[in-house]
C-alpha cells in the first residue's frame, strides 16, 4: 500500500490541547522567511516576493463554518480521536480561524513560492509582474506542522483566503472543488497510491463566491454561466508540500544572481527536502554531494512508480506542471483531474490541459518534470565533477526507468510475470475498437474468461463478428500464457488486487456535491465509504449503483465529461 506509516492502534489525541502540543515547525524554524514579510502574518496583498523560502500569512476564516466530513481512516492512522473533528477549537483552526491556537502552535501559517514550468519550458508570462516572482500558494496556507504518531506531517488549508501569491484572485475554494479534492485524496490512498491526504472539510453557511461553470445539460467546452457557490476549506496533509517548482524557483534565483544568498537558499531547500521526504531512504552520513545523487535515484524511483500506478487505475492528473509535481513523489493537486471511463489513450478531463497532459502522455510529462528537478539541483554539484557525472547519469536513465515501471504495471494488470509487447498492442487496439470501460474491462478480465461474452459488460459499442473473433483469438493467446504460469484462481485473485472494481465516475460525484450545496452530505459520506474499499466486492446495491457504464446522457456533458479547472 502507499502509506509508509503505520496506523495507530488507539486514539491517543483526544483534546485540542493535546493536539496543539504536537506542533513542531521545522520549515519555519530552519528556513528563511521573506525579509519583506510581516511578522504577524497580516500579508494578504498580491506582491512580488524576491527572496526567502516562505511568507508568514494568516488564513481568512470561513463565515459560520459547518462540518461536512472528515477522514476517519486518516484520523485513526494519526491517532486522533474522531471527536476532534467536532471540537469547537479544532473546527475554528481548520476553517481558518487561528485565534483558538495556543503555544507551541502559532497564530499564523505560511505560504510558499514556486516557479512555473510546463513540459520543461520555463514560464513567466502569466505572472502579474512579468518576472516569475508572483507564483506560489495563492490560496493554500499551511497552518500546522508537527510530529503525530511518530511521523512529521504538514497540514494545509485549501481555500483559506488571500496570500501574496494571489495574482488577483479571491483566495477561496468552492464546495464543489473541495468535495472533489477531499474524495479524490481519500480514494487515491485506498487504491494504494501515494497521495496527499484528506483531513477535514468545512463549508460556510453564509459566504459565497461567483465562479464560471456549466449550465444544466450544457455541452459547451468552456463554462457558459456564472454560479454562486458556497465557500469551503478542506485540509490536506502530507509529510511536506515541497514541489519541483519550488526547487526551480531557487535555482532560477541562482542563475540570475537575484540576491547574495541565492545559492545558500537553494542548498537549504534541497537539504530540507531530504530531511522531510527522504530521511529514511538516504544515509545522513553520506557527503552532501552523494546525498544529492541518492536523492536523484530515490525521486526517480518514486515518480516513475507513481505515474505507472496512475495509468494502472485510469487516473489523469490533467495539469502535470512542475508546480503540481510533489518533490516527495506522491499525487498532489486535485484540481483538473479525472478518471478514464470510456477508454481513450488521449483522455483529458481538463479543457485547458491539452493533449500533452492526456492520460497516456503522463509519463512524458513526468520526464519533463524530472528534468526540471535535475536542472534545479545541478548547481549544487558544480564543484564535484565525479558526483555531477553520477547525478547526470541518473537523470539520463529516467526514460528507461519509466518504461520498465510501465511495462511491469501492464504485465501485472494482465496477470503476467513479464510484459508481452505484441499481446499488449493487440489488446489496446481491441479496447479502442470496442470502446471499453477501462475499469470494468480489467475487472471482468480478472475473472480470466475463456470467452468474449463476459467482457461485453464493459463495451460501450455493439461489436461485429469480426471484432468478436479477434477477441477470441486474443483471449486464447493470453490464457495460454497464464496457464503456463500456474494456478488460474491465484492469478485471478492477484489481478483483482491490481484492477479495482470501483472507480471515480464524475457523473456519480456531481450529485454528491450538488446535494452538499443544499446542506445534505449523505452522498459525500456514501462515496467515502465506497471509495475506501475499491478492490473489494461490496453489496449488490452498491454494485448496481457504482459498477456500471457511463450513461449516454453524460457523454460530452460540460462539468461531467470535461470541465474547466474546478476552483
Amino acid at each position: 500500500m502507499s502509506s509508509r506509516y503505520k496506523p495507530s492502534a488507539e486514539p491517543c489525541v483526544t483534546t485540542f490541547d493535546e493536539f496543539v502540543r504536537l506542533a513542531d515547525y521545522s520549515l519555519m524554524d530552519t528556513l528563511n522567511a521573506d525579509p519583506e514579510a510581516t511578522v504577524d502574518g497580516n500579508d494578504h496583498r498580491p506582491r512580488q516576493v524576491f527572496s526567502g523560502h516562505f511568507v508568514p500569512v494568516t488564513p481568512t476564516p470561513l463565515a459560520e463554518p459547518e462540518y461536512v466530513t472528515h477522514s476517519s481512516t486518516f484520523f485513526k492512522e494519526l491517532g486522533l480521536s474522531d471527536e476532534l473533528a467536532f471540537n469547537e477549537q479544532f473546527r475554528k483552526v481548520f476553517s481558518g480561524d487561528m485565534s483558538a491556537t495556543g503555544e507551541p502552535m502559532r497564530q499564523f501559517g505560511w505560504a510558499t513560492g514556486y516557479a512555473l514550468s510546463i513540459y520543461g519550458t520555463e514560464y513567466i508570462q502569466n505572472c502579474p509582474f512579468g518576472t516569475g516572482n508572483g507564483y506560489g500558494d495563492g490560496r493554500a496556507i499551511s497552518v500546522f506542522e508537527g510530529i503525530i504518531n511518530g511521523q512529521r506531517w504538514e497540514m494545509q488549508l485549501k481555500g483559506a483566503g488571500l496570500t501574496p501569491y494571489g495574482r488577483g484572485a479571491d483566495g477561496r475554494a468552492v464546495l464543489r472543488s473541495s468535495v472533489r479534492e477531499f474524495l479524490g485524496q481519500d480514494y487515491m490512498q485506498a487504491l494504494g497510491i501515494p497521495t496527499s491526504r484528506s483531513l477535514t472539510l468545512y463549508v460556510s453557511k453564509s459566504e459565497t463566491v461567483t465562479r464560471p461553470w456549466y449550465s444544466e445539460d450544457s455541452h459547451s467546452s468552456d463554462p457558459d454561466i456564472l454560479v454562486d457557490n458556497p465557500v469551503a476549506i478542506s485540509t490536506r496533509v502530507a509529510p511536506s508540500f515541497l514541489r519541483v517548482g519550488q526547487l526551480e524557483l531557487f535555482a532560477r534565483r541562482v542563475r540570475s544572481n537575484a540576491h547574495p544568498r541565492a545559492l545558500e537558499e537553494l542548498r537549504m531547500i534541497v537539504s530540507h527536502l531530504i530531511e522531510r521526504e527522504y530521511k529514511s531512504d538516504i544515509n545522513q552520513n553520506l557527503s552532501f554531494a552523494d546525498q544529492l545523487v541518492e536523492l536523484a535515484k530515490q525521486f526517480r524511483q518514486r515518480l516513475t512508480t507513481l505515474v505507472a500506478n496512475w495509468l494502472r487505475v485510469g487516473y489523469c492528473q490533467g495539469n502535470f506542471n512542475s508546480d503540481n509535481c510533489a518533490a516527495g513523489g506522491f499525487t498532489l493537486d486535485y484540481g483538473p483531474f479525472g478518471f478514464c471511463e470510456n477508454f481513450d489513450p488521449w483522455f483529458q478531463p481538463w479543457t485547458g490541459g491539452g493533449k500533452h497532459f492526456s492520460f497516456f502522455n503522463q509519463p512524458m510529462a513526468a520526464e519533463a518534470n524530472y528534468y526540471m528537478f535535475w536542472k534545479a539541483v545541478r548547481p549544487l554539484l558544480a564543484e564535484d565533477a565525479e558526483a555531477l557525472e553520477q547525478f547526470d547519469q541518473v537523470g539520463r536513465g529516467f526514460p528507461e526507468a519509466m518504461q520498465k515501471q510501465i511495462q511491469k504495471m501492464w504485465a501485472a494488470k494482465l496477470g503476467l510475470t513479464e510484459y508481452k509487447p505484441k499481446l499488449f498492442e493487440e489488446l489496446i487496439q481491441l479496447m479502442i475498437d470496442s470502446e471499453v470501460d477501462y475499469t470494468i474491462f480489467f475487472r471482468e478480465l480478472s475473472q480470466i474468461p475463456d470467452d468474449v461474452e463476459p467482457l461485453k459488460k464493459s463495451f460501450y459499442l455493439k461489436t461485429s463478428q469480426q471484432i468478436d473473433e479477434q477477441w477470441q483469438s486474443w483471449l486464447l493467446s493470453w490464457r495460454n500464457l497464464l496457464i503456463n504460469y500456474g494456478n488460474l484462481p491465484e492469478i485471478s485473485t492477484k489481478m483483482k488486487q491490481t484492477n479495482p472494481k470501483y472507480t471515480w465516475r464524475e457523473w456519480l460525484i456531481v450529485p454528491a456535491y450538488q446535494q452538499a450545496m443544499e446542506g445534505n452530505y449523505t452522498l459525500v459520506k456514501e462515496l467515502q465509504e465506497v471509495f475506501s474499499h475499491p478492490y473489494d466486492e461490496q453489496s449488490q446495491e452498491i454494485e448496481d449503483k457504482y459498477y456500471r457504464l457511463k450513461p449516454k446522457a453524460f457523454f460530452d456533458a460540460g462539468g461531467v465529461s470535461h470541465y474547466s479547472c474546478s476552483s
